[in-house]
Formats: structure tokens, C-alpha cells, sequence
């Protein structure tokens, strides 16, 4: 159950991330729902599919459909109250990595996976969404964005809570630690302006 809330809610907060992302892009009702949809699901499927959880969870669990249709409607909406947040997309789209790296990472360990590789699950699960999402919406992707802290914080987040949970920690308390991590460094990276490192002399190169 810890799992499924954790994967629902960073489902519902990644297709509001999606949505608004498409609303200012001037796409119809249809291409919201299509962002919100692949924002939210993207990551999630993907990992089913690597792990052998089949058929993954968005195609055996009706509640999977339901939250990114539901956000992407209340992003259409209600856009203008929500667009009046600063760097709105942004922070629901950290919120929503923080909530996938976890429930990715955990899920791979109740699949049998060791912590290393559920660290790379839990990865997998935060970026492969928002990827979609850009790459739909015709933005680069944030993860490969020259100096900016993504991917760092998502494995971060994902590896305290698939050793948290090796360690002997509940499934609740490594989550919530996990996702702590996660979501407190990408904000903070947004808000202070961290950039992760680049080559000396080079023009620009992928985030980390």
C-alpha cells in the first residue's frame, strides 16, 4: 500500500508539472491530457517493464489512468490560479521526482533487485516522465540541461531509500527519508542556484 500511495501521488503531481507545461504551450484539452498522461505514467511504466513487473502498473490498475486524467483536467482548469505560483512547473515537477525516485528504488527492491541497481530503478522512474514530457513539448529535457542539478538529487533520494531499506528500516520511514533528500536538494538547487560542475573550457555538457 506504501508504495502504491507513493507511486500515485508522484503520478498526480507529475501530470499537473505535464499539463501546466502544456498549457503554456497553448496545446488544446486533448494535448493536456496527453502531457499530463505521459509526464506522469512515462517513468513508472518503463521500470514495470525493466523489472518484470507485467503488465505494468498503469495498464492493471484503473487508479493509474485515473490521477493523470483527473490532474491534467484540474491543470486545464484551473490553470491561472495555479500559474500564479512562482516557478510552478518546476516545483511540482521536484515534488513529483522526489515521490517517484522512492517509489521506483522501493518497488525494485520488492522485486528482488539489490540496492545499487533499485537506486538506478528509482532514477529511472523520476527522469523517464519528465523526458517525455520535454521532448513532447519541444524543450531540451531538464535532466540534460548543461549544470543542472537533476539527476544528482533523484539518485540521491533513490539510493537513501533503497539502503535505508537494506538496512533494516521500514518501507515508510526510507521512503520518506528518501524523498526528503531528493526534494530538499532540487529545491534548493532551483533556489539558490546551484549548478553542477562542467569541464574547464567546454561549451556545455550534461547535467549530473
Amino acid at each position: 500500500m506504501t508504495l502504491v500511495v507513493a507511486d500515485l501521488a508522484g503520478i498526480f503531481v507529475f501530470a499537473i508539472s505535464g499539463a501546466l507545461v502544456a498549457v503554456r504551450k497553448g496545446l488544446d484539452v486533448v494535448g493536456v491530457l496527453v502531457l499530463a498522461g505521459t509526464t506522469g505514467l512515462g517513468g513508472g511504466f518503463l521500470r514495470d517493464v525493466l523489472i518484470g513487473a507485467t503488465p505494468p502498473a498503469a495498464l492493471a490498475d484503473w487508479r493509474y489512468l485515473l490521477v493523470p486524467l483527473g490532474a491534467g483536467l484540474l491543470a486545464f482548469f484551473y490553470h491561472p490560479t495555479l500559474g500564479r505560483m512562482e516557478n510552478v512547473v518546476n516545483v511540482f515537477d521536484a515534488l513529483g521526482l522526489s515521490l517517484f525516485v522512492v517509489a521506483g528504488a522501493l518497488k525494485a527492491m520488492d522485486y528482488g533487485l539489490g540496492p545499487l541497481p533499485a537506486t538506478l530503478m528509482g532514477v529511472v522512474t523520476g527522469v523517464g516522465g519528465g523526458m517525455v514530457r520535454d521532448l513532447l513539448a519541444g524543450r531540451v529535457p531538464v535532466v540534460l540541461r548543461s549544470g543542472e542539478l537533476y539527476a544528482t538529487p533523484a539518485a540521491a533520494g533513490a539510493a537513501v531509500a533503497a539502503f535505508g531499506l537494506e538496512l533494516g528500516g521500514t518501507q515508510i520511514a526510507a521512503g520518506v527519508a528518501g524523498a526528503l533528500v531528493c526534494a530538499l536538494w532540487r529545491l534548493l538547487a532551483m533556489w539558490r542556484h546551484w549548478r553542477a560542475p562542467v569541464a574547464a573550457g567546454s561549451i556545455g555538457s550534461a547535467s549530473v
